[in-house]
């Protein structure tokens, strides 16, 4: 089994908030692969399915972002999944909106959601960096963070959505740069 969490905050008044972003595509994904209904358990909600024939519990926490490590602890001990089973969906001030990186290990480039993981299990862990752009200047990046998308950003958000989940069996499968490759062609031709 492989653990993927989408990182984000609870409550309708964060919903459509870039730093939302991973919640939205745990939201794809349960959609589209038709995952079992909603738990709640881990300090969050939970979802089983399969996707690429793998099996998935895809967990949005909902300790709010700079608890996330917290929930994706107790998911990943109660199951002894080691750190190659964590797949982490995130917002990326430092990539260009709408585009899609994978890397293991690293920085957390300042992100709360990423820290909070990294002091709760260490940084060896999977990571789907979703680009939401960086506002220019250090003093709006939170506005940035947590403000909505734009009316006029709804139709690459939905592309993105649709292309992350429509490409995710190649990441069940553990080939990041094929997923990162189709992912790309499939935006280039939206």
């Amino acid at each position: 089994m492989q653990l993927w969490v989408g990182l984000g905050n609870p409550g309708a008044q964060y919903a459509l908030n870039r730093h939302n972003v991973g919640f939205m595509i745990a939201d794809t994904l349960a959609d589209l692969y038709d995952f079992a209904p909603i738990k709640k358990q881990f300090q969050g909600w939970t979802q089983e399915g399969r996707v690429g024939g793998e099996k998935i519990l895809l967990l949005k926490p909902a300790t709010f972002m700079n608890e996330s490590g917290r929930s994706v602890g107790e998911a990943l001990r109660f199951f002894k999944l080691e750190m190659d089973a964590l797949t982490v969906f995130h917002d990326e001030l430092d990539l260009d909106a709408f585009r899609v990186k994978v890397k293991t290990g690293g920085g957390t480039a300042g992100h709360n959601g990423l820290k909070s993981i990294d002091q709760h299990l260490g940084p060896d862990f999977r990571r789907v960096r979703i680009g939401i752009g960086h506002p220019g200047h250090k003093d709006r990046v939170h506005g940035h963070v947590l403000g909505n998308y734009a009316k006029v950003e709804m139709d690459p958000l939905s592309d993105l959505l649709g292309a992350v989940s429509a490409e995710a069996p190649w990441l069940a499968k553990g080939d990041d740069a094929r997923f990162m490759s189709d992912v790309a062609l499939r935006l280039a031709d939206s």
